[in-house]
């Protein structure tokens, strides 16, 4: 138990990595995805909201939402360019980013259940995130899965 805590919580962030390099390199393109994900978010006119997500955006308030999803983008490109500094330069947390990958997306989702939106078409996130979950605990698993292990 104690090594499994060691390898979630590394006492030294490092580069170090001792997990199966796919989930490294999986982790890298979930990192490239949500820059590109939080541009379209922080940048677009209307925050992806009704161009991607479907949201009418011809009701009051339209301003709000706008803005809303656009401060979600700016909170996904911090969260990605933390995503590739780990990758870059401290490679022994990616586990740990996994977990957190994990809670954000379950999160969202449980958001979306308690406090549900209309939407004009299913957004791409919403099938995302069906996606994300297995993924993300798949990917952990192997993060954690040392190579003394895999002998």
């Amino acid at each position: 138990m104690a090594s499994l805590v060691e390898k979630i919580f590394p006492q030294n962030a490092n580069n170090d990595y001792k997990g199966h390099k796919i989930a490294a390199y999986v982790f890298l393109l979930l990192a490239t995805v949500g820059i590109v994900r939080s541009c379209i978010h922080f940048l677009a006119p209307d925050g992806g909201a009704g161009t991607i997500a479907g949201m009418d955006l011809s009701v009051a308030g339209a301003a709000g939402i706008i803005f809303g999803f656009s401060l979600w983008g700016s909170s996904q490109l911090l969260y990605a360019i933390i995503q590739l500094i780990v990758f870059f330069r401290y490679k022994t947390l990616i586990p740990f980013m996994y977990i957190l990958m994990l809670c954000e997306t379950a999160m969202r989702m449980f958001i979306g259940h308690i406090k549900p939106v209309h939407f004009a078409h299913t957004p791409p996130g919403e099938v995302l995130n069906h996606i994300m979950i297995p993924l993300t605990i798949i990917m952990l698993i192997l993060s954690l899965w040392h190579k003394d292990q895999q002998k």
